[in-house]
């Protein structure tokens, strides 16, 4: 059977993650230990005894998605994917997975990338908004229309009828009335820290590009569905590329998802917290067989 695993982006953190798992399994529990000496600070501690509040700072939150979906997918047995993917920072698990990048790699790369990140959005004070019910071609003009005053733009197509608009705080606000007066079912702002996948992250994306250029990536043992071109890629040298641009560029979910479908997945599992993918999945196409571990 075509096997595809998935992993989760920012957002689908909850506080006590994994510590069942590194409580009673010695492969997981030597993984986090080193990952804590890696990143200088104690994450299992904010993981498994920090608030919600303590675990929605970016340079927490980044990490602690990649070990717990990564620390799943290594104590899996017999997890052998035939292609993989990731909602965003979840391309960096997908990677791992597909042996391209290593743990201790893959975990520096997440690492830099939340910090570039966090310090964008201090220079940026910026968001994003969900928009429900209405056509992505719809929204892309809407967004276009406001983009020549204020920065706007489409950065997530998670599934048909649910999109994710980035921008300035002032284009966000605009762009939800608008959406909502051409149709929207709804329109809303998301707590989040800023634009991610949008123009807005440009400084973030020059420092991880230096991060990225200066990391070993071979090439994968399978082919890694990214999300700025939406099918499989295999070249290293191009997995880099795409890593860079994905900060600035939308996560094109939808469209993954329905090239995994067409090149022969046959099952779908999620690796990691939340049951976020499966759902969307589901939503893409009602037939995708689908597990989450």
């Amino acid at each position: 059977m075509n096997t595809a695993f998935v992993f989760p982006g920012q957002g689908a953190q909850y506080p006590g993650m994994s510590k069942e798992l590194y409580d009673t399994n010695p492969k997981a529990k030597a993984l986090y230990d080193q990952a804590n000496e890696i990143l200088g600070f104690s994450i299992t501690d904010v993981m498994f005894n920090g608030t919600a509040e303590d675990l929605k700072q970016t340079k927490v939150t980044q990490p602690a998605i990649f070990l717990d979906s990564i620390i799943q997918y290594l104590c899996k047995e017999h997890a052998t994917p035939n292609m993989t993917a990731g909602h965003s920072l979840g391309e960096f698990t997908a990677l791992v997975a597909a042996n391209a990048l290593s743990f201790e790699d893959g975990l520096r790369l997440v690492s830099a990338r939340a910090n570039a990140m966090q310090k964008a959005c201090e220079q940026n004070p910026s968001t994003m908004a969900a928009v429900l019910g209405l056509e992505d071609n719809k929204v892309e003009e809407v967004c276009a229309e406001i983009n020549k005053e204020e920065v706007v733009v489409a950065a997530n197509y998670n599934c048909p009828g649910q999109l994710v608009i980035s921008g300035s705080n002032k284009g966000i606000e605009i762009a939800c009335e608008k959406l909502k007066e051409a149709g929207a079912r709804r329109a809303l702002p998301l707590p989040v820290g800023g634009a991610f996948h949008s123009p807005l992250m440009e400084p973030a994306q020059v420092e991880l590009a230096e991060a990225i250029k200066n990391t070993t990536i071979n090439e994968p043992a399978c082919a890694v569905y990214q999300n700025v071109v939406a099918r499989g890629v295999t070249d290293a040298h191009e997995i880099k590329e795409n890593l860079i641009a994905q900060l600035t560029g939308p996560v094109k979910w939808t469209q993954s998802v329905e090239a995994m479908l067409s090149d022969g997945a046959e099952h779908f599992v999620e690796c990691g917290p939340g049951k976020v993918l499966c759902g969307l999945i589901k939503k893409i196409n009602r037939e995708a067989s689908t597990e989450n571990l």
